[in-house]
Order: C-alpha cells, then structure tokens, then sequence
C-alpha cells in the first residue's frame, strides 16, 4: 500500500503525509501508545548522594552560625544554649568565661570557611561536569550547544522600545535604495572568476537519501511534519520518491524549486532588545526564523 500512494503522490508534501499516515498506521496494528503531549526533551538531573550530603552538612552549619550569632547577641533560650554547648563540645571552652563572644566569633569564622571550602567542591564539580558535557555534546550536536549557550532572555518590567521609532529606524537601513560603490576591486573578482570551471548539477539517488537518513537520530524531535525519522528509515520503498521530489527542488528547475521553496520555508520575525535598559532602536534587534 505504500508503494502504491508514493508512487501516486504529486509533490513533497503528500509524499511526507503518507508516510505520517502510515507510521500511525503501524502504531496501531502494534498496538503502540501514542503521546499526544510530545516527548519529553529534557534529561533526568540525578544529583550524586556526595553533593547531597554536602548540601545537608551545609544547611546544619549555616543552621549553626545563625544561633551562635544569637547567643553572642545576647539570646539565652534554653534552645540556643544547648546548641551552643554542643558546638563547643570537647574543648576547654565555658559559655561563663569572660572571653566567650571572642571564642564565638572564632568559632563562626571556622564554620564559615567550611562552608566556603564545601561550597567550592561543589563549584569544581558543576564546572567539570558542565566541561564534559559540552565537549560530548560537541561531537554529538553542535547546533544544540550553541543553543544552551545563548543567554536567556530576560522578561522585564521596565518600558517597551517604541514600535514606531523601531520600524522607522530599521526601515531606513532595509527599505531605502542605496547606491553602493562597488570599487575597482569587483572587476578584478569578475576577471578571477570567468576561468572558473562550473560545478555539474547534483543528481540525488534513493542511496544518497538512505545514507542521509541513516546517520539521522532514530528519535529525535520531529519538526511541524511530527514524522520521526526512524519511519524513514524503516520505510525503505520511500527513498526513491523521496530522492524524486528532492530533485524538484534543484537548480535546474528554478520555477518550479521556488514554488515548493515558498511554501516549505516561513520566517517569523522577533524583535528582541539588547537589554531591558535599552529601548532605543538602534538597540532593538529584530530576530529572523526560518524553518
């Protein structure tokens, strides 16, 4: 049945609809579930049993600190007290001696460098691990690095950038003809360039489409079509009408590449400011998406 709707298909968007209808198809026979939520990107953050025990030895000094600050300030409730008996529990130290508040504040000095030296094991291991997951991701999917890289964008309260004074402002650079002086450099380019040997036009062959297909991550998220590409890969009998209507889109056809180029490609424009503090337009940049 496949075969026989690939084969009758017009254009690349029915090819791809087919091929959406049978992977539901198969899902259904098999019996599979089915998320209507989508999948979940995110990866589990198991936190190692060490950094929590550090966590908690945190919490209990800074716990700590805060009642001996209390007692040296001249709180004596029986709480207090007993916790401060037991912070200086084993030394010659007694909470009558004339020397007490030096002896506290000694002793919350100590407990603060702990604190700092546990709080920058923990800093040594978030920045090793954040090292080695960014240079595994590099081999993996560069494109998702440079993506967690991006600083997010902060949602202020502060005033809006003027809509008026952005488009004006951006208009005058995109809208307005300018005659540019090309130079004499560009004839020198020209003369470089007539020399030069056009490149044959590429021919797409179903083999070219499976070896594509194969190096394709089995489950990763789908684009608007929500066909994944395992069902590429499974879907052997499709990679020729696939390499078929790739070929449509080819220099060699411009009319026709334009038309299908039109209606896959869309561009969503997002102005975002430099910073909340910047509403001028100069500093309001806008943000093209094409997918």
């Amino acid at each position: 049945m496949l075969v026989t709707y690939s084969e009758a298909s017009r254009d690349l968007f029915e090819t791809d609809s087919i091929l959406f209808g049978a992977a539901l198809a198969v899902c259904r026979i098999i019996g599979a579930t089915l998320s209507k939520a989508g999948r979940a990107t995110g990866q589990s953050s198991a936190i190692p049993a060490w950094r929590i025990r550090i966590e908690e030895r945190i919490a209990r000094a800074r716990a700590l600190i805060g009642r001996l600050i209390c007692f040296r300030s001249g709180n004596t409730r029986p709480r207090i007290v007993r916790t401060v008996r037991m912070a200086f529990a084993g030394t010659n130290v007694s909470l009558s001696q004339p020397d007490i508040t030096q002896k506290l504040t000694e002793r919350i000095d100590d407990v603060k460098q702990r604190i700092a030296a546990w709080g920058k094991r923990i800093r040594r291991y978030t920045e090793r691990s954040t090292r080695f997951n960014q240079n595994r991701l590099f081999q993996s999917d560069q494109k998702r690095l440079n993506k967690s890289l991006e600083r997010p964008i902060v949602s202020g309260t502060g005033a809006s950038p003027n809509q008026a004074d952005t488009v004006a402002f951006w208009r005058s650079l995109w809208s307005e003809p300018v005659n540019h002086n090309e130079g004499p450099w560009t004839e020198v380019v020209v003369s470089q360039c007539t020399g030069i040997t056009p490149m044959d036009p590429v021919t797409i062959t179903p083999d070219d489409v499976a070896e594509a297909v194969r190096r394709s991550p089995n489950w990763k998220s789908p684009e608007l079509d929500g066909l994944h590409h395992y069902w590429l890969k499974g879907f052997v009998v499709c990679h020729a009408v696939l390499a078929d209507s790739i070929k449509r889109l080819s220099i060699r056809s411009r009319s026709r590449a334009s038309s299908l180029l039109g209606s896959l490609t869309w561009f969503l424009k997002i102005t975002i400011p430099q910073t909340r503090a910047n509403t001028a337009p100069s500093r309001v940049y806008p943000l093209y998406i094409r997918h």
